[in-house]
């Protein structure tokens, strides 16, 4: 084997690695982008969640001070949490 076809052997080696590691590259980064954009939706959808909790507690104290009799027989007869 001649150092010029070993030399181009290499070549054709090296340019392969280098087209893998860019499709590799692309592929982190698009991963990268798609894992941003769950982290912020996720972050979107706690606060949303967390603002719909204390609405529905505000409602569940305004009712409760409409009517205190019928807060007491809701608090007697509400399932457990673990139901």
């Amino acid at each position: 084997m001649t150092d010029e076809t070993t030399l181009a052997r290499l070549e054709r080696r090296f340019e392969a690695l280098e087209s893998r590691i860019t499709h590799q590259e692309y592929w982190l980064d698009t991963l990268d982008q798609a894992v941003s954009a769950q982290e912020q939706r996720l972050a979107q959808l706690e606060r949303l969640s967390d603002l719909m909790q204390a609405h529905l507690r505000d409602q569940h104290q305004w009712l409760k001070s409409m009517d205190p009799e019928e807060s007491d027989y809701s608090e007697q007869h509400e399932k457990p949490p673990h139901y």
